[in-house]
Formats: structure tokens, sequence, C-alpha cells
């Protein structure tokens, strides 16, 4: 795993749209078409507003997928997912395809058609964060290592819950959904590459456990460790936890 810090969001929001774009230029320069897992939340908003400000990108030759979407929640939702990656992403690029999970949709029927919708294709690049519990997409500890189905239906924990409350996307605990449909771990770890970015010092004892912890369910980030083409971009508060050893071997941006 690379890793790689920058001194602020802004400075890490422009380098992992770069490094995106150059992936998906390196790929639509010797294939057809490119598959790109866009991720959401708070951590992404600078990596998704410059990436969309790219140019020399081919999207018409994109095609998109999410990574997660709480179950239960219309699209109009300010928490909605689909909502979220239709401003911020969808919108602003002319893409060959994405398919929106609609979390109103019955959840068996919603987990096959994403099933469905990812079984021929091959993951050129995913976009991902992690969470303060550690989670990768919504696969909360002790996460499912194990499971081969692309997208699970997961529940999510206390945690996972009042994040989503603290960045300001829910009123109220009682608001935020149990349930979420989840790419799973297995299908993220067969991405060709991953750009995992992750801001702020409320993730830095997640990023901490990510990196120095061994491999474990309860900390579900940590699989990353196993991941042949991963880079692991934090800001300075995000790796303000790290050991003196690991911040020696990480890259410094500036």
């Amino acid at each position: 795993m690379k890793v790689v810090i920058a001194q602020d969001r802004g400075e890490l929001g422009r380098y992992v749209a770069q490094q995106a774009a150059e992936v998906l230029r390196g790929v639509l320069s010797e294939k057809d078409e490119c598959n790109l897992v866009v991720a959401t939340g708070s951590s992404q908003f600078e990596t998704l507003d410059n990436l969309v400000r790219e140019t020399d990108i081919d999207w018409s030759r994109v095609n998109g997928f999410h990574l997660d979407e709480y179950l239960g929640i219309e699209r109009k939702h300010s928490a909605s997912f689909c909502g979220y990656l239709a401003s911020r992403f969808v919108d602003k690029v002319s893409l060959k395809s994405f398919f929106f999970m609609d979390g109103m949709r019955p959840p068996a029927e919603l987990q096959a058609a994403a099933n469905a919708a990812v079984a021929d294709k091959s993951i050129d690049l995913l976009l991902c964060g992690i969470g303060e519990n550690g989670h990768l997409a919504f696969n909360d500890p002790p996460a499912d290592f194990k499971a081969t189905d692309p997208y699970l239906i997961v529940e999510l924990d206390e945690p996972c819950r009042r994040q989503q409350v603290g960045e300001g996307w829910f009123d109220s605990f009682e608001q935020v959904p149990n349930h979420a449909i989840s790419m799973s771990v297995q299908q993220i770890l067969q991405a060709k590459q991953v750009l995992c970015c992750v801001p702020d010092n409320r993730k830095a004892a997640a990023v901490r456990a990510t990196l120095e912890s061994e491999v474990s369910p309860l900390v579900p980030a940590s699989i990353l460790q196993q991941h042949g083409n991963t880079t692991l971009a934090l800001d300075s508060a995000s790796a303000s936890l790290l050991s003196e050893s690991t911040m020696a071997s990480a890259e410094q941006l500036g």
C-alpha cells in the first residue's frame, strides 16, 4: 500500500483527482471502456469537485457505479447517495452509463440488480474512504471478509450511524437507517486500482488502525494492506496519530 500525505484537504483532493484522471486516461488509451466506482461522503467533496474539472477524459466511455446506499431513503433526501452522486458527479460529466442504487427498492431486488450490474464488469478504478469506525464502504466491523457477492445488505453499527449525524447528513441518530446496501470487501479487492482518500482529524484513529494493526474484520479498511495497487491518501490531520516509522515511509506532498 502506498501512503501519501498532503498538507490539507484542498491539496489532498487535488492530488486524488489528478491520480484518478491519470488512471482513467491510461485505461481508455488501452480499452474501449473504463469502469469506475465512485465514493460519497464529506471526505470526497474536494476529490469530486476537482475530478469533474479534469480535461481530456472521454467520459462517454466510462461506466460508473457507487459503493453503497442507505435502504429506505428516497433520492430527494439530503443524505441519499444517489442524489449526492448525481449533483456532484454524474450530472457534470457525460458518462456512458451510471448504475444508481435506488434505496427505495425492495432490498433483495436491489441487491440482485446491483450484483447483475457489475457481474461482467472488471473495475478499473475504485474511489473510497474510511469510516471513523474503520469501515470500508458500509462494511462495518466485524466485516464479512469472505462473502463473494458483489453487493451485500448490511446492518449499520452505532458508531457508523452517529458519524452520519456528526457529518450533518441527518438531524438525529433516530433518523439514520439501520440498513444499507454495500459493495462487499471481496468485490472491492477485485478493483485493479484503489484510491482511498481520508481527510480530517476524526479519522486519525481509524487511519492508524488501518495501517498499523493486523488485518482484521474488526478494522475493515485494514484489508487494503492486502491489495497490491492501493494508494491511501491522507492530510496532516488524518495522519496525526501515525507512528514515526509509518510517517517516514510515506510520501509527503508539498
